[in-house]
């Protein structure tokens, strides 16, 4: 699994926070997850508005649709 933020999401400070609250956010997804997944997360701008909770329940929709959970 990647995490990734380009620039458009803000300066470095801005993107290191986005990452950090995706990690934190599929930390508790992680076991969740089908194995030999290939999964790359890229965050956008809206999400340096979110809390990691907030992250996760949408991440959880998103893999639930994409049928990439046990």
């Amino acid at each position: 699994m990647a995490v990734t933020a380009g620039r458009s999401v803000g300066g470095a400070v801005q993107r290191n926070r986005a990452k950090r609250v995706m990690r934190a956010a599929i930390q508790a997804l992680l076991g969740q997850i089908k194995p030999d997944m290939d999964i790359l997360l890229l965050a956008r701008p809206d999400i340096l508005l979110a809390k990691s909770t907030e992250v996760q329940e949408v991440l959880q929709e998103l893999f639930k649709r994409a049928k990439l959970l046990k």
